[in-house]
C-alpha cells in the first residue's frame, strides 16, 4: 500500500501530544491503532479518523492522518458520508462508550446492518469521563458513581451481543493491558471489508475504581487459546453473553475475534451511485456549476 518505500511508525504519529490522564488506557488505544498502520503500511494521507466527544474523542488529534472531530454521538454518520464521498479512504471512526452506545445507539445500529466500510474503535472504561465521573450505558448494575451515588439500577448494554445481532460482518473486543493483541484486532479490523467492530476495555484510571487493569487481568482470556470459531456465529453469540450478564457472573471476558464474515458486499459495493468510481472524481454534471453557486451567495 505504499509503493515501495516502508513508512516508519513515526510518520503516523503528530506533533500533539495526548492529554490523557497518566495511565489511561486509551494511550494503548492510540499506540495500537498507529502500529495497525503501520503493519498495513498504509499512506497516512488516505486515512481519516472521525470522533465523537469524550476524552477519547480528542485521538484524531494525536494521529499524523486527516481527522474530524465531530459532536457527541454523531461520528459514526460523519464516517459514513466521508467514506460513501470517497470509498478509497480507509475511515476509521473513534469514540467511548457514552458517545457511541448511549447518544449514538441509533447511528451505531444502522451502519452495522448496512455493512458500511468503516472502522469502528469504542474505548469502553464504563464511565462517563470527560464529566467527571457519571454512570454510562456500560457501567455495570451496583456501581456506585456519581450520578449513581446508591448504585446503578440498570443492566448495561452488551456490545458485542448487540453487534452481532445487527450484522456487524467483524466483531471484536480488545484490552488495554495487552497491547500487542490490540494492535493485532485494529489491523485485521481495517483490512476486514465490511463494518468492524473493535470494542476495547480501556479502564479509566481516575473515575472507574472498580473496573481496573488488575480486575480485568483476573478475568480475561484469548478467545483464540480456547480454539473459538470466529465463523461460527452461535458460537460467538454464547461467548459474547457470558459478560455482561444479567446475573452479575463476572468470571471470564473473552478478548479477542468473535465473529467475522467476508461473504456479505459492502453498501458501498451495492451502492449504484459508486459504480462509476468515488463521488468526489464523479464530473458534477453541471453546465456551468459557479452560476448555481451564484444563486446562495
Amino acid at each position: 500500500m505504499s509503493d515501495g518505500r516502508t513508512i516508519e511508525l513515526q510518520e503516523y504519529k503528530s506533533e500533539i501530544k495526548p492529554t490523557w490522564c497518566p495511565g489511561c488506557g486509551d494511550f494503548a488505544v492510540l499506540n495500537g491503532l498507529q502500529r495497525a498502520l503501520q503493519t498495513l503500511q498504509i499512506k497516512p494521507w488516505t486515512v481519516t479518523i472521525v470522533s465523537g466527544i469524550g476524552c477519547s474523542s480528542n485521538i484524531p488529534h494525536f494521529l499524523s492522518s486527516y481527522g474530524f472531530h465531530s459532536i457527541h454521538g454523531r461520528s459514526i454518520p460523519v464516517a459514513s458520508g466521508i467514506k460513501l464521498a470517497n470509498p478509497e479512504l480507509t475511515v476509521i471512526a473513534a469514540g467511548g462508550d457514552g458517545d457511541g452506545y448511549g447518544i449514538g445507539a441509533g447511528h451505531f445500529l444502522h451502519a452495522m446492518r448496512r455493512n458500511l466500510d468503516i472502522t469502528y474503535i469504542v474505548m469502553n472504561n464504563q464511565i462517563y469521563g470527560l464529566t467527571t465521573g457519571q454512570a454510562s450505558p456500560t457501567s455495570e448494575r451496583e456501581m456506585k458513581t456519581k450520578s449513581t451515588p446508591e448504585g446503578v439500577i440498570e443492566n448495561p448494554i452488551n456490545p458485542i451481543s448487540l453487534a452481532l445481532a445487527a450484522g456487524a460482518t467483524y466483531v471484536a473486543r480488545g484490552f488495554s493491558g495487552d497491547a500487542k493483541t490490540l494492535g493485532d484486532l485494529f489491523a485485521k479490523g481495517i483490512r476486514h471489508k465490511g463494518f468492524a467492530l473493535v470494542d476495547v476495555l480501556s479502564p479509566c484510571v481516575t473515575y472507574n475504581k472498580q473496573n481496573t487493569y488488575d480486575w480485568f487481568r483476573q478475568r480475561v482470556y484469548s478467545l483464540e487459546k480456547e480454539g473459538h470459531d470466529p465463523s461460527d456465529f452461535h458460537a460467538a453469540m454464547r461467548r459474547a453473553t457470558e459478560w455482561p450478564n444479567l446475573d452479575q457472573t463476572r468470571d471470564r471476558i473473552g478478548i479477542g475475534v468473535f465473529y467475522e464474515r467476508t461473504d456479505i458486499p459492502t453498501y458501498e459495493e451495492l451502492e449504484p451511485v459508486l459504480r462509476k468510481g468515488p463521488l468526489v472524481k464523479q464530473p458534477l454534471g453541471l453546465a456551468n456549476p459557479e452560476e448555481l453557486l451564484e444563486e446562495f451567495r
